[in-house]
């Protein structure tokens, strides 16, 4: 039989995904060769570049590592993985020098210092932002003029990987569809993936339409191990403007002041939790879900907070708000939860690797145990560059010096390849996951949303978006209580029996998806020899 590819590449390293992750890794692989995967051209597609609220680091005065590493810990709900974040969070300060270093222009003070916000659950002022509310597009800058600086570094846009490439128990490389439509094998010492998040799967987000999970079916269809799916994080405050994907409203303006208020101009969070707007997203997302589901309007007003200075503090989401024919500056803006961030994924350890000898994941598509059952605002670009950049360096130091003949390469998944890799999303998908994995889930909506999805991941071909949507589903029926982000109405306490991760390996029947829930331990444990 002949090989399904009409090409075949060979490099050192192949990196999936070129947010802020993806490129952090390829910075630290360069020189050597190094194939970079983009599904579009640069800074379009990536959730990086559409980061309004910065990237935390204990830099400022009366800081400390130590008191980040409790803030993220008290947001995680009791499942975050300590010694994960202690890593996470004294490696920021550096970072963020590195990041200076390689030209990112973050907000200063009138005497040069950083210029500090503070968002919701931290206990200190230690956000950074670059244009006021543009901190993400600015990443992606600088980190891929320094890439593109780099030897070595080959950018494939427009490229969907396909499947991984596997030689004996070992991932080897991947099959990827090019701009041009040809099939293109990538051989490689190791694989780095950095594919983003799955928030494009429900109804309502403010992610792209990439971030469709295409990571974790990669993963998933080689056996490596995944963790934590059911944990999806809902942003409060997207602009109810009908857009899709819906307008991101930063955190940032709630920790400058601006507050959320109904159609009667009344206040609602302080009744909920003694934070108000500063408590953690999930408590924050779920009171206004209750307050909508109770009839009323919300907004966010921002008026007393900032007036005239909105546009010049927070110029991405003014420019939002005057595309959809609002002016934050002298009304409230409506305001809806969604789908935002994917804390689960696939299981790694401190330095990104898979339970997969020569398969790494790294930023939204891994699972290291830093954000546990609930994100700390702004901590996910700060772990996309310090664990994409350990990923990058471990992946080859870790990794055979040749790759072995081609022959001995088999498909992962065998030749059930996706027919149209740039479809959008089955509206189906999307709606089943909004309405039965949302805010707020209980068992029979989440078991009818299972078995559905898991049909439709039985189609030849066409269900990676399905089986990804069927694991979801099937890891918060698993989970018997309410803890952080995932919320079942059936089990509404947090129960201490469930005080451990989630860990599952997935097999395939026929394209359909068969989860096998582990006993629980910590991902990285699970890391392979490599």
């Amino acid at each position: 039989m002949s090989a399904p590819w009409q090409e075949e590449r060979r490099a050192d390293l192949v990196v999936v995904g070129a947010g802020a992750a993806g490129l952090a890794a390829a910075l630290a692989a360069a020189p050597l060769r190094i194939d970079l995967l983009a599904r579009r051209p640069l800074g379009e597609g990536v959730a990086t570049g559409l980061a309004q609220g910065g990237i935390a680091a204990a830099v400022g005065a009366g800081d400390s590592p130590a008191l980040h590493l409790a803030d993220t810990l008290a947001a995680a709900a009791g499942l975050a993985d300590a010694a994960a974040v202690r890593s996470l969070v004294e490696a920021a300060p550096a970072a963020i020098e590195r990041l200076v270093a390689t030209g990112t222009r973050f907000d200063r003070e009138a005497d040069g210092t950083l210029a500090l916000g503070r968002e919701a659950a931290h206990s200190r002022r230690r956000v950074l932002h670059a244009e006021g509310d543009a901190t993400g597009r600015e990443l992606l800058r600088a980190l891929s003029e320094a890439v593109a600086a780099r030897p070595g570094v080959s950018r494939c846009d427009g490229a969907t990987a396909l499947a991984l490439a596997r030689e004996g128990d070992r991932i080897a490389g991947l099959l990827a569809r090019h701009a041009d439509g040809q099939l293109v094998l990538h051989r490689a010492r190791a694989v780095v993936l950095a594919t983003g998040g799955s928030g494009a799967l429900f109804l309502h987000t403010t992610n792209p339409a990439e971030a469709d999970g295409g990571g974790l079916w990669l993963a998933a269809r080689a056996g490596a191990l995944l963790a934590d799916l059911e944990f999806v994080q809902f942003h409060p405050t997207a602009l109810a403007s009908g857009a899709d994907p819906l307008p991101l409203v930063t955190e940032a303006l709630r920790g400058e002041g601006a507050v959320l208020i109904d159609e009667c101009g009344e206040r609602f969070l302080p009744a909920v939790d003694p934070a108000a707007e500063l408590a953690p997203r999930d408590l924050v997302a779920r009171a206004i879900w209750a307050h909508l589901a109770a009839g009323h309007r919300v907004f966010l007003d921002a008026r007393a907070a900032l007036g005239e200075r909105f546009p010049g503090h927070f110029p991405s989401v003014f420019r939002s708000c005057r595309e959809a024919g609002l002016d934050p500056r002298r009304e409230p803006l409506p305001v809806v939860p969604a789908a935002h961030y994917q804390m689960g994924g696939v299981a790694t350890d401190g330095h990104g690797r898979s339970s997969l000898p020569g398969l790494w994941a790294v930023g939204e598509v891994a699972s290291t145990g830093v954000h546990g059952a609930n994100r700390l605002a702004s901590n996910s670009l700060l772990e996309a560059v310090v664990f994409g950049a350990r990923a990058g360096g471990d992946a080859l130091a870790a990794s055979p010096a040749r790759p072995r003949p081609a022959a001995r390469l088999l498909l992962c998944g065998g030749d059930d390849l996706p027919a149209d890799d740039r479809a959008p999303v089955p509206p189906e998908v999307r709606r089943r996951m909004w309405e039965a994995v949302g805010l707020v889930r209980e068992r029979a909506g989440l078991a009818e949303a299972a078995e559905r999805l898991t049909g439709l991941a039985g189609r030849p071909g066409e269900g990676r978006r399905a089986a990804v949507a069927a694991l979801v589903a099937r890891a918060a029926l698993a989970r018997e209580e309410s803890r952080g982000a995932h919320f079942r109405s059936d089990f509404p306490q947090t129960d201490p029996a469930w005080a451990h991760r989630t860990l599952l390996e997935v097999t395939f029947d026929g394209g359909r998806p068969e989860p096998r829930f582990l006993a629980p331990e910590r991902p990285a444990a699970a890391g392979g020899a490599r």
